[in-house]
């Protein structure tokens, strides 16, 4: 079944395209992993599925229904990527207060016991650390025992350990047949939680697939280096830039790429090789052309 689809859906604000005709369906059970640098587009379009913002053409649907309706979203959760509440309350006061909202939430120790806040119940929020704090908004979307949440950049602030602790409260929910959808720039984040990974950059959907398909296609770096005369054709090389004498190199092997240099007899100079963007990656390896 499917819980949220969008069907080429564009948003624009004002002159800048933040989606351009995006198709992203999410079936019920998935645990599926937004990935893309910042900017790319990712928490727009969970904006737009969660009904925050309205599409500028195409469809969005969210439980069957229109995400701007209270009725599609009353089987929701959603951590949004800046959250606030009532410096003055405490945790636990936190919970209950969302908790009223639902008529079947799940117990107050159940939902501070997943995400390790249970030892904060007293602590009034305005106290707490940033990390703590996002805890907190993360563990408020699953109160109300959703069918799908949404976590845009949930491990924001927070350390390692924290981090770790969040991952599991997610894999418990989804591990109970819930679904997840959440958004990061980090590969190992959506690595460590995600089955299928849809990478967004500029505003498109530059791949879905696996993790290991994934991880495979993000291992490109680039290769850049000084050079007056024209290069030879060099195996492994997936897309190459000159700007004037300096040349970027995009390729899987750079070891391989750099003996080859060497082994043509080509001077260079300012060798720095370094991992690609994920845009920069994507765009390469699926040829498709930048965005305008």
């Amino acid at each position: 079944m499917t819980l949220a689809r969008a069907v080429d859906v564009s948003r624009h604000y004002g002159d800048k395209v933040a989606l351009d005709r995006v198709s992203f369906d999410v079936e019920a059970g998935e645990l599926v992993g937004l990935l893309g640098p910042n900017g790319a587009g990712k928490s727009t379009l969970v904006n737009l599925l969660t009904g925050i913002r309205r599409p500028t053409s195409g469809r969005v649907e969210l439980l069957g229904g229109d995400p701007r309706l209270a009725a599609s979203r009353r089987l929701l959760g959603v951590t949004p990527q800046e959250t606030g509440v009532p410096a003055s309350l405490r945790v636990g006061e936190v919970v209950d207060f969302v908790s009223a909202h639902y008529d079947n939430p799940l117990p107050r120790g159940e939902v501070l016991e997943r995400f390790g806040l249970t030892d904060l119940v007293r602590r009034q929020t305005g106290g707490l650390s940033g990390g703590e704090k996002r805890r907190v908004a993360v563990a408020l979307a699953f109160v109300g025992r959703p069918r799908i949440v949404f976590l845009d950049e949930p491990t924001t602030g927070l350390d390692v350990q924290a981090r770790r602790l969040l991952w599991d409260g997610i894999r418990s929910f989804h591990a109970d047949g819930g679904t997840v959808v959440l958004t990061s720039h980090y590969l190992e984040e959506i690595e460590a939680l995600a089955r299928r990974v849809v990478v967004i950059g500029g505003g498109r959907v530059l791949a879905d697939d696996t993790v290991e398909a994934v991880r495979g296609l993000v291992a490109v770096r680039r290769v850049s280096l000084t050079v007056r005369e024209p290069l030879p054709e060099l195996a492994g090389v997936t897309e190459t830039e000159r700007d004037g004498d300096r040349v970027h190199l995009l390729t899987a092997d750079a070891d391989r790429l750099v003996r080859d240099l060497v082994t043509y007899g080509i001077a260079f100079v300012d060798l720095e090789v370094r991992p690609t963007s994920l845009e920069e990656a994507f765009l390469a390896l699926t040829r498709q052309p930048a965005p305008a």
